[in-house]
Protein backbone atom coordinates (compact mmCIF):
# COMPACT_ATOMS: atom_id res chain seq x y z
CA UNK A 1 0.00 0.00 0.00
CA UNK A 2 1.34 3.67 -0.98
CA UNK A 3 1.71 6.24 1.52
CA UNK A 4 -0.30 8.25 -1.02
CA UNK A 5 -3.28 5.64 -1.34
CA UNK A 6 -5.61 8.06 0.96
CA UNK A 7 -5.04 10.69 -1.19
CA UNK A 8 -5.70 8.86 -4.26
CA UNK A 9 -8.88 7.17 -3.40
CA UNK A 10 -10.10 10.51 -1.97
CA UNK A 11 -9.30 12.44 -5.22
CA UNK A 12 -10.64 9.60 -7.40
CA UNK A 13 -14.21 10.75 -5.07
CA UNK A 14 -13.56 14.59 -5.91
CA UNK A 15 -13.35 13.61 -9.52
CA UNK A 16 -16.65 11.30 -9.68
CA UNK A 17 -18.78 14.14 -7.20
CA UNK A 18 -17.59 16.93 -9.52
CA UNK A 19 -18.43 15.24 -12.83
CA UNK A 20 -21.95 14.37 -11.03
CA UNK A 21 -22.65 17.88 -10.45
CA UNK A 22 -21.89 18.77 -13.65
CA UNK A 23 -24.16 16.44 -15.34
CA UNK A 24 -26.61 18.44 -12.27
CA UNK A 25 -26.05 21.52 -13.54
CA UNK A 26 -27.23 20.36 -16.88
CA UNK A 27 -30.37 18.83 -16.19
CA UNK A 28 -31.05 22.16 -14.42
CA UNK A 29 -30.14 24.46 -17.22
CA UNK A 30 -32.38 22.20 -19.51
CA UNK A 31 -35.70 22.06 -17.37
CA UNK A 32 -37.90 23.75 -20.36
CA UNK A 33 -35.43 22.45 -23.40
CA UNK A 34 -38.84 20.71 -25.28
CA UNK A 35 -36.41 20.35 -28.79
CA UNK A 36 -33.17 18.98 -27.55
CA UNK A 37 -32.91 15.64 -30.06
CA UNK A 38 -34.45 14.84 -33.36
CA UNK A 39 -36.07 11.87 -33.63
CA UNK A 40 -37.12 10.20 -36.93
CA UNK A 41 -38.06 14.04 -38.03
CA UNK A 42 -40.02 14.93 -34.54
CA UNK A 43 -37.91 17.08 -31.52
CA UNK A 44 -37.71 14.93 -28.90
CA UNK A 45 -37.16 16.90 -25.02
CA UNK A 46 -34.32 17.28 -23.11
CA UNK A 47 -34.43 13.80 -20.99
CA UNK A 48 -32.45 13.88 -17.68
CA UNK A 49 -29.44 12.08 -17.15
CA UNK A 50 -27.89 10.07 -14.28
CA UNK A 51 -24.20 9.82 -13.21
CA UNK A 52 -23.34 5.90 -12.46
CA UNK A 53 -20.81 5.00 -10.07
CA UNK A 54 -18.93 1.73 -8.93
CA UNK A 55 -15.84 0.84 -6.84
CA UNK A 56 -12.46 1.23 -8.70
CA UNK A 57 -11.27 -1.99 -7.47
CA UNK A 58 -13.79 -5.01 -6.38
CA UNK A 59 -16.98 -4.54 -4.46
CA UNK A 60 -18.18 -4.18 -0.75
CA UNK A 61 -18.10 -7.36 -0.51
CA UNK A 62 -15.11 -8.58 -1.84
CA UNK A 63 -13.63 -6.18 0.79
CA UNK A 64 -15.69 -7.85 3.30
CA UNK A 65 -14.39 -11.22 2.76
CA UNK A 66 -11.09 -9.96 3.02
CA UNK A 67 -11.47 -8.88 6.43
CA UNK A 68 -13.43 -11.27 7.08
CA UNK A 69 -9.98 -13.55 6.66
CA UNK A 70 -8.25 -10.98 8.30
CA UNK A 71 -6.19 -9.59 5.32
CA UNK A 72 -5.23 -6.23 4.51
CA UNK A 73 -7.88 -4.59 1.89
CA UNK A 74 -7.90 -1.28 1.37
CA UNK A 75 -10.69 0.77 -0.81
CA UNK A 76 -9.20 1.85 -4.15
CA UNK A 77 -11.47 4.37 -4.71
CA UNK A 78 -14.45 5.07 -6.98
CA UNK A 79 -15.04 5.41 -10.81
CA UNK A 80 -17.69 7.16 -12.96
CA UNK A 81 -18.66 3.88 -15.73
CA UNK A 82 -21.33 5.77 -17.33
CA UNK A 83 -24.03 8.98 -17.96
CA UNK A 84 -27.03 7.56 -18.20
CA UNK A 85 -30.02 9.08 -19.52
CA UNK A 86 -33.48 8.52 -17.29
CA UNK A 87 -36.27 6.59 -19.53
CA UNK A 88 -39.21 7.99 -17.31
CA UNK A 89 -41.76 9.42 -19.21
CA UNK A 90 -41.96 12.81 -20.22
CA UNK A 91 -44.48 15.36 -18.51
CA UNK A 92 -47.53 16.33 -20.70
CA UNK A 93 -48.40 19.68 -20.17
CA UNK A 94 -51.62 21.55 -21.87
CA UNK A 95 -50.54 25.00 -24.04
CA UNK A 96 -51.85 24.52 -27.05
CA UNK A 97 -50.18 28.02 -28.10
CA UNK A 98 -46.86 26.24 -27.76
CA UNK A 99 -45.13 25.89 -31.39
CA UNK A 100 -44.33 22.09 -30.10
CA UNK A 101 -47.74 21.39 -29.02
CA UNK A 102 -49.45 18.54 -30.61
CA UNK A 103 -52.69 17.87 -32.34
CA UNK A 104 -54.22 17.98 -29.15
CA UNK A 105 -52.63 20.70 -27.44
CA UNK A 106 -50.26 19.10 -25.47
CA UNK A 107 -46.66 19.70 -25.36
CA UNK A 108 -43.77 17.66 -23.93
CA UNK A 109 -41.69 18.24 -21.42
CA UNK A 110 -38.36 17.44 -19.62
CA UNK A 111 -38.15 14.61 -17.31
CA UNK A 112 -36.37 16.37 -15.02
CA UNK A 113 -37.76 17.52 -12.14
CA UNK A 114 -36.07 20.75 -10.08
CA UNK A 115 -36.90 19.68 -6.56
CA UNK A 116 -34.72 15.95 -7.32
CA UNK A 117 -32.27 17.71 -8.91
CA UNK A 118 -31.66 20.38 -6.13
CA UNK A 119 -31.67 17.16 -3.66
CA UNK A 120 -29.06 15.09 -5.62
CA UNK A 121 -27.03 18.58 -6.05
CA UNK A 122 -26.78 19.10 -2.39
CA UNK A 123 -25.71 15.59 -1.46
CA UNK A 124 -22.98 15.94 -4.15
CA UNK A 125 -22.37 19.07 -2.67
CA UNK A 126 -21.86 17.36 0.93
CA UNK A 127 -19.85 14.26 -0.37
CA UNK A 128 -17.50 16.82 -2.38
CA UNK A 129 -17.09 18.84 0.95
CA UNK A 130 -16.40 16.07 2.75
CA UNK A 131 -14.16 14.50 0.57
CA UNK A 132 -11.60 17.81 0.86
CA UNK A 133 -11.92 17.21 4.61
CA UNK A 134 -10.63 13.70 4.15
CA UNK A 135 -8.09 15.47 1.83
CA UNK A 136 -6.93 18.42 4.12
CA UNK A 137 -6.36 15.54 7.10
CA UNK A 138 -4.32 13.10 5.05
CA UNK A 139 -2.48 15.56 3.84
CA UNK A 140 -1.60 17.10 6.76
CA UNK A 141 -1.12 13.52 8.99
CA UNK A 142 1.55 13.40 5.68
CA UNK A 143 3.21 16.40 6.73
CA UNK A 144 3.23 15.87 10.22
CA UNK A 145 5.10 12.61 9.99
CA UNK A 146 7.43 14.66 7.28
CA UNK A 147 8.52 16.93 10.95
CA UNK A 148 9.10 13.88 12.48
CA UNK A 149 12.65 13.69 11.08
CA UNK A 150 13.49 17.21 11.89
Amino acid sequence: MSIFQGLNTTASALTAQRLRMDVISSNMANVDTTRAKLVNGQWQPYRRKMVIMEPNEGGFSSYLQAAMNNDTAVGGGVKVTKVVEDETPFKLVYDPTNPDANRDGYVQLPNVDPLKEMVDLMSATRSYEANVTVFNATKGMLMKALEIGK
